[in-house]
């Protein structure tokens, strides 16, 4: 979601000002890792001696795509995506350490991750239909805040207007890399046909309807300025990004991560094999932690 200010000359905050002395050549770095990234996992799902070297190349280029972004979160003054990035660090180690050794823990985790690019790629590389769920979640998001009392004016087919200020909803503004993710985790682990199912009827409409929800939230906050606080930590010089930070980079990404815990757990009510996967995974990162902390402390018990 990108937040515009009317009287300020169309200046973008969303990918803001900062983002603006990007070089192409940065810009078209990061589209080539994620592109190799969703290539490397998608070859990783046929079988072969090969294709844990394939899933290293795809974690590894997700990673290097974090990096990149910093510069852009760090412009939007999101500091949890940088944290995701430095802890994205010792994850790729692990992961590729044991994904030489095809340990079933990874490989399902990798199986996960290769899932979720098949649901997403249609949406991130077909521009159509990418355009096709934009339009249509700005279409019900709007409807929605013209139901509630906040009716906005489209400026573009995608871009929404209240009060002087302009929001326009991006692909991210969708939920397709969650949805993605989740039914990534649905149906990349072992599981009846019947469990993908349930799963994908657990996951797609919940992300979608609230995400929907989220974006009027935001959207409102920050056309009406409900939270103009604190300046010095949520400002980047654009008048009234303040209520915009709040809103979309504190209250609206906690509210989502607690939303995908609670979406996890369930899950593993409709897929037993999720919490044995989940068990044996969080075992394997914490005991290597464990020795890069305490190098001493002895082998932990994976």
């Amino acid at each position: 979601m990108r937040p515009w200010r009317l009287t300020r000359g169309f200046s973008r905050i969303g990918r803001t000002n900062a983002l603006m002395s990007y070089t192409l050549k940065d810009t078209r770095m990061k589209d080539y890792l994620v592109l190799i990234s969703c290539i490397c996992f998608l070859i990783f799902l046929i079988p072969g001696r090969f294709r844990k070297y394939f899933a290293i190349g795809g974690w590894a280029s997700i990673v290097g795509y974090l990096f990149l972004e910093l510069p852009y979160y760090f412009s939007i003054n999101n500091f949890m995506y940088p944290t995701i990035a430095l802890l994205s660090l010792p994850f790729l180690y692990i992961t590729a350490k044991y994904l030489l050794r095809d340990d079933p823990r990874v490989i399902q985790l990798s199986t996960i991750a290769a899932v979720a690019f098949l649901v997403y790629a249609p949406f991130g590389y077909i521009p159509a239909l990418g355009d096709w769920l934009i339009a249509a979640v700005t279409d019900q998001t709007s409807a929605v805040l013209a139901a509630i009392g906040y009716p906005v004016n489209f400026t573009a087919w995608n871009m929404m207007e209240r009060n002087g200020f302009r929001t326009e909803i991006i692909l991210a503004c969708t939920g397709i890399q969650s949805i993605a993710i989740m039914l990534g985790v649905a149906w990349g682990v072992r599981s009846t046909l019947r469990q993908k199912i349930a799963g994908f009827l657990l996951v797609f409409p919940t992300i979608y309807i609230l995400n929907v929800l989220r974006n009027v939230f935001v959207i409102t906050a920050y056309t009406e300025q409900w939270f103009p606080y604190l300046p010095g930590i949520a400002s980047n010089g654009e008048f009234g990004y303040e209520s915009f930070f709040w809103a979309h980079n504190v209250m609206a990404e906690l509210g989502a991560l607690i939303f995908l815990v609670i979406l996890a757990y369930a899950l593993f009510t409709v897929l037993p094999e999720l919490g044995s996967l989940a068990d044996g995974l969080y075992r394997l990162y914490r005991g290597e932690v464990e020795q890069i902390i305490r190098p001493k402390a002895g082998k932990a018990d994976l």
